[in-house]
């Protein structure tokens, strides 16, 4: 992929840096793989706002991708595509069967390129295999941490994760966040970097690109009354008036580790804020 800038024709546009989808080979989806999205605003199933700012935005087609990589055979990489529910460029492929599945594209995967999925095949980027039959060393992403499951880890654009070391039944996977965790090396895997990878360098330009994706306005708790928020109050622009921020509810804020799942603890040997 690549970026675009454009001429400050307005003031949204002077500084908007957008992709240029010259990567995407096709602009018309797999119909027998478009699901639906049904969109709740932020609301739960009585009604109420349990995620804030969001609603409204273009309507979607959810596209099937094949997560778990888990049919043997090979396939053929029939077009390069653009999914609009994740960062990442999507690849439709043609098994030998006729099957036709998405998959999440690894960068430098093209049109007529071959992938596969199992224990034997070449370790090439695009393959999905078992950690336990990867070298050390190799990058990978879309990688399971329960066995059969399909991918949960580095499957957002530019990602990219490396297999440090095995031992005991367990692999030692970096992840794109720095942290180093074992994994059990049944669990699968696929060879390369996840691909679009300038999608970090994006830039809106304007707010109503944001509203485009389902993005309603935040407002700052400083600029709320007191009854709103924790922050609010005072004459002018006033500090928040206590040790650290805090949430709408009053709990501690930006910065809080939030993790309480200490039973998978043991499987971290590094966490990611200790680099």
């Amino acid at each position: 992929m690549g970026l675009k800038e454009f001429k400050p024709t307005s003031p949204g546009r002077r500084d908007t840096v957008a992709d240029d989808y010259k990567d995407v080979t096709t602009n018309k989806p797999e119909k027998s793989l478009l699901g639906i999205i049904k969109k709740t605003g932020g609301r739960n199933n009585r009604g109420r706002v349990t995620v804030r700012h969001r609603g409204g935005g273009h309507k979607r087609r959810y596209r099937i991708v094949d997560f778990k990589r888990d049919k043997a055979g090979t396939a053929t990489v029939m077009s390069i595509e653009y999914d609009p529910n994740r960062t990442a460029r999507i690849a439709l492929v043609l098994f030998e069967d006729g099957i036709k599945r998405y998959i999440v594209a690894p960068n430098g995967v093209k049109v007529g390129d071959v992938v596969e999925s199992g224990d034997d095949v070449p370790v090439t980027t695009g393959n999905s295999r078992p950690l336990a039959t990867l070298p050390t060393g190799t990058q990978v992403h879309n990688i399971e941490v329960t066995p059969g499951q399909g991918g949960q880890l580095a499957k957002s654009a530019g990602t990219v994760a490396q297999v440090m070391a095995h031992e005991s039944g367990y692999t030692l996977v970096r992840l794109p966040s720095g942290e180093m965790r074992r994994l059990l090396s049944t669990c699968t895997a696929t060879v390369g970097q996840v691909s679009n990878l300038d999608h970090k360098n994006e830039k809106l330009g304007k707010a109503g690109r944001n509203r485009h994706r389902g993005r309603r306005p935040t407002v700052r708790g400083s600029v709320m009354s007191p009854a709103a928020h924790p922050h609010g109050g005072g004459e002018g622009r006033s500090g928040i008036g206590m040790p650290g921020p805090k949430t709408k509810w009053g709990k501690p804020a930006l910065g809080v580790r939030t993790r309480r799942n200490k039973r998978t603890n043991k499987f971290i040997l590094r966490r990611r804020y200790d680099r």
